[in-house]
């Protein structure tokens, strides 16, 4: 028995289902999760001592790469100063500068704790600024697990939404309705029979929770427009693609502007922290100035925004980077696809810069339906072969690759064998 065989049985009998979050389990493959030591560039190391090319990178944020040198001096540098004060920091001011003097659609910005905790907060916000209740969110796009967020609705138009999950009151999500991505005309219905008292729309700028699923053309932009035509607040959830597609994000990337965006890891280097902002005069509605509360004891915590703000500053310090992500990406995702090209094999790569998924089906993956075609059983089998020739991946068909800048070309030239081993 292996280490992490042997980890996992102690943290069965401790923590639910042996992990602390459902991603990490791989119960879908059939297997006991890999426990990891330590990181380093492109790499992880489990506790049995195997080295893995890493293409979770903590679920986005490791952008630079794992254990990069800059911010983790900067970590040890606030350390030595103290972890947590729960006061006000200089830091936490700079980091909110840095960032609203760069992104044009960002005025203000307050900082939390977490992903699910930003967009809990933003649509409390748009509920107050607007004076309206409903929320429309997309099939298949995931907002953290907030109560009222915990919809998903499949494949069609719902106007009063239906727990996902035990435990959540079904009034916590009858103000919730759901779309389906990348079809307009789903989202025009929902704002007609809301009678205009939809408050928010709120989407993955790109799908990456059902698999990575890009925007159609033209439906970022038709999504803009319906809201000014409705009156209601668009919220990018750019948890995943924020200051990874660009610096400004999806928003930049597509040139449409969002009225709030939400933020999570990527903000603080991969430490635990998130964001919302968006216009000043929405914003100003969040207390102590408004009447909207949200609060946190740690949030904008020191050792958070020094690793985030240096992350941040050397992005945008280094913009060649999006564009280097873009080849690596290019190469990566569009060997993969060749592959299966040349193997006969129906099966789907979506891919936009650095983030990519492998759908084990014959359908094109636009929404979340078809996303859900994906033979699982077939990608379990290919996610355990890829881990033994040392590739470590999400463990579910519709989770998203993320590449980093130490992702070099040997390293991907070496996934690409691995793929073409495993598809012979």
């Amino acid at each position: 028995m292996t280490r992490s065989e042997q980890l996992f049985e102690r943290a069965v009998k401790r923590i639910p289902g042996g992990v602390n979050s459902p991603v990490r389990a791989y119960g879908a493959i059939g297997e006991s999760p890999r426990f990891i030591e330590k990181a380093d560039g492109c790499y992880i190391y489990d506790v049995d001592g195997n080295r893995y090319i890493d293409y979770i990178d903590s679920w986005g944020p490791m952008i630079l790469g794992h254990n990069f040198p800059s911010v983790r001096e900067s970590v040890i540098k606030a350390c030595e100063k103290g972890l947590s004060f729960g006061c006000a920091t200089e830091t936490e001011v700079e980091m909110a500068e840095f960032i609203c003097e760069r992104i044009p659609h960002i005025e203000m910005i307050r900082m939390v704790n977490s992903g699910t905790e930003a967009v809990m907060s933003a649509i409390r916000v748009a509920r107050g600024f607007t004076g309206k209740n409903k929320i429309i969110k997309f099939a298949g796009c995931y907002h953290g697990h907030s109560d009222a967020m915990l919809v998903s609705a499949g494949s069609g138009v719902m106007t009063s939404g239906v727990p996902d999950s035990a435990g959540v009151p079904k009034a916590c999500t009858e103000d919730t309705m759901t779309a389906v991505y990348n079809d307009l005309e789903s989202v025009e219905e929902l704002l007609r029979k809301s009678e205009g008292q939809t408050a928010a729309v709120i989407v993955e700028p790109v799908g990456a929770n059902m698999g990575v699923v890009p925007p159609k053309e033209g439906f970022l932009e038709g999504l803009r427009r319906l809201c000014d035509e409705y009156q209601a607040l668009l919220i990018f959830d750019e948890v995943i693609t924020g200051f990874r597609l660009a610096f400004g994000g999806a928003a930049q990337y597509f040139g449409v502007k969002p009225d709030l965006v939400t933020y999570g890891k990527i903000i603080g280097a991969g430490m635990p922290v998130g964001a919302y902002g968006g216009r000043k005069e929405i914003m100003e509605m969040v207390a102590p100035v408004g009447a909207v509360y949200q609060a946190g004891t740690l949030s904008g915590n020191p050792i958070a925004m020094a690793a985030g703000l240096t992350q941040l500053k050397y992005l945008y310090a280094h913009p060649e980077i999006y564009g280097k992500l873009e080849e690596k990406g290019d190469k990566l995702y569009g060997g993969i696809k060749q592959i299966l090209n040349e193997k006969n094999l129906p099966y789907q790569v979506n891919h936009i810069s650095s983030l990519a998924s492998i759908f084990f089906t014959k359908e094109k993956v636009v929404d979340y339906t078809s996303a859900k075609t994906s033979d699982t059983k077939a990608f379990a089998e290919y996610f355990k072969a890829m881990l033994k020739m040392g590739i470590h991946m999400a463990p579910s068909q519709f989770e998203a690759m993320f590449l980093s800048v130490a992702h070099t070309d040997e390293v991907l030239e070496e996934t690409l064998d691995a793929v073409r081993k495993y598809f012979v």
